[in-house]
């Protein structure tokens, strides 16, 4: 029999999502404790409902991240799982569409069957109380219990957050089991906004209760960071304003909003994916040692760094929106005006680069630049700490400045860009990587999507990798007041090539901000 262990137990020995995983379902052999102070035990079933269930995220993601942790035997064996959407559609029609997206093998086609046995569909609007007693009902005749744990999913637009929860609240919760909430960005489109939500939320559930969910918290190199970091002797000593020139976080994409400019043009380049991807990877980044691996105690160091930075100004801010390349192919040719879902004459940025300070012992003065953008000329996220010249050069002015890249997508790898003598008789010296690329390090090792992990850890109780109501408070009170200044004040962004790095002015402010880019050298994704 393996041995018992408390919730609390569970978190500090949580190293991994494989060991979390399997101390989980170890506890789940003895009536137990939860995270959120109910019991649970082999014979509670889980409920995992789909709100939005007929929508673009259901399809492509979250069915499919179900699959995967049911095809694995990774969630409580009384797992079933609910659709909830206002379209009158079937479990079947759901499954015809999500086909594409669930990377299935033909060894596979009988447990796959298996999983779509276990899954259903209610269909109702999302403001009626009615609709959602009746959602209740279908739970607890499956359920057949006073106890049962119940996971919520809004993938649904924020309009109809409000009123959803509202019904969950009233008509939905679990009765003796725990109730969780996952809810996906937008939180919010600034201060006052997200404000609004976070109050909405609170009056309704507690905050162990709510799960801000946001993916990039997920993947294998973000969660890396941490280990990186605290986990190793050779970096810490030099983590500092005494070594390091500046940092850069980026992320890009080589294709422009391919007809989805309606939505995007709401929310932006900065909400979209600067306010919350970027900044949450910055705070990994600079925070301090925490105490411990407890979610609130790295969290709370991550809202210290976040209290330190203060609001950005539109100086120290590039925005650019990109036009039709005309020697490009097919959408190549496009610019974002060109898409017809979006208005007429727009200045909402596809590109944006902002210079952040952190007013700390640890970084001040190092600039922090984050850098996102569509239709540039590559994919790509990664950390690049670029450190400072070597003093007393002695080498003419030959040596480049080291960084260390940590590579989120595509292709995982961990490098340190360093000098080196040139190999043979000449002494020269050239750029060279100390470098781990895992595909080829862990080439037997299957990496999980970030939303297996995420959607893992809300059934584990930990919210170690979701964001919690002051950590959004401090990140929208560092963005609003740009936000505001380039509605009010009508900023044109600058135009920039589809295919191309991003506006001139961008390499601009890496100038003026210690950042030196070369060109000399490119990092080969070693396969």
């Amino acid at each position: 029999m393996p041995l018992k262990r408390s919730p609390k137990n569970i978190e500090k020995e949580c190293t991994s999502i494989e060991k979390c995983l399997a101390l989980y379902r170890d506890s789940l052999s003895s009536k137990d404790m939860d995270h959120d102070g109910t019991h649970f035990d082999q014979k509670i079933p889980h409920v995992f409902v789909i709100l939005g269930a007929s929508g673009d995220l259901a399809r492509k993601k979250i069915y499919p991240t179900l699959w995967w942790l049911y095809r694995d035997n990774l969630l409580p064996t009384n797992t079933v799982f609910y659709g909830y959407a206002r379209s009158k559609t079937t479990i079947e029609d759901i499954q015809m569409k999500c086909l594409q997206y669930m990377k299935l093998a033909a060894s596979e086609k009988e447990k796959y069957e298996a999983f779509w046995k276990v899954n259903h569909y209610v269909a109702g609007s999302y403001d009626s109380r009615v609709d959602f007693e009746k959602l209740n009902q279908q739970l607890y005749n499956h359920e057949k219990h006073s106890s049962a744990n119940r996971i919520f999913y809004l993938a649904l637009p924020p309009s109809v957050f409000e009123s959803c929860t509202i019904h969950i609240r009233n008509a939905c919760m679990a009765l003796k089991g725990w109730t969780r909430i996952i809810i996906e960005k937008p939180f919010g489109k600034d201060s006052a906004s997200s404000k609004k939500l976070s109050d909405h939320l609170a009056s309704l559930f507690t905050e162990q209760q709510v799960y801000r969910i946001d993916h990039y918290l997920g993947k294998e190199m973000v969660q890396n960071l941490m280990t990186l970091r605290f986990g190793n002797r050779i970096f810490n000593p030099c983590w500092n304003r005494d070594n390091i020139a500046s940092v850069q976080i980026s992320f890009k994409e080589p294709f422009g909003t391919q007809g989805r400019g309606g939505y995007f043009d709401e929310f932006g380049i900065i909400r979209d994916i600067m306010q919350n991807h970027l900044l949450q990877i910055l705070t990994l980044v600079a925070m301090e040692k925490p105490t411990s691996c407890l979610p609130d105690d790295i969290r709370n160091e991550k809202v210290k760094v976040l209290r330190s930075i203060p609001e950005i100004v539109l100086k120290d801010v590039v925005l650019g929106q990109y036009i039709g390349n005309e020697e490009g192919e097919g959408d190549a040719k496009l610019s974002y005006l060109d898409d017809p879902t979006v208005p007429p004459g727009s200045n909402t940025p596809t590109y944006a680069m902002a210079v952040l300070k952190i007013n700390n012992e640890r970084w001040d003065g190092v600039p922090f630049i984050l850098k996102c953008g569509k239709a540039l000329n590559e994919r790509k996220a990664e950390v690049r700490i670029q450190f400072r010249d070597v003093p007393g050069d002695i080498f003419s002015g030959k040596p480049k400045r080291n960084e260390l890249v940590i590579r989120v997508q595509p292709g995982e790898a961990l490098y340190v860009k360093m000098m080196v003598k040139t190999p043979g008789m000449a002494f020269d010296m050239e750029e060279t990587e100390l470098d781990l690329t895992y595909s080829s390090r862990y080439e037997n090792v299957k990496l999980p999507d970030a939303y297996e992990r995420l959607i893992l850890d809300v059934f584990c109780g930990s919210q170690m990798h979701f964001v919690r109501s002051d950590e959004l408070s401090e990140a929208w009170r560092i963005f609003t007041p740009l936000l505001h200044e380039i509605q009010q004040e009508h900023v044109v962004p600058v135009p920039y090539k589809y295919g191309s790095r991003g506006p001139k002015e961008a390499d601009e402010l890496l100038l003026n901000n210690n950042y030196k880019f070369t060109g000399s050298y490119k990092w080969i994704n070693k396969k």
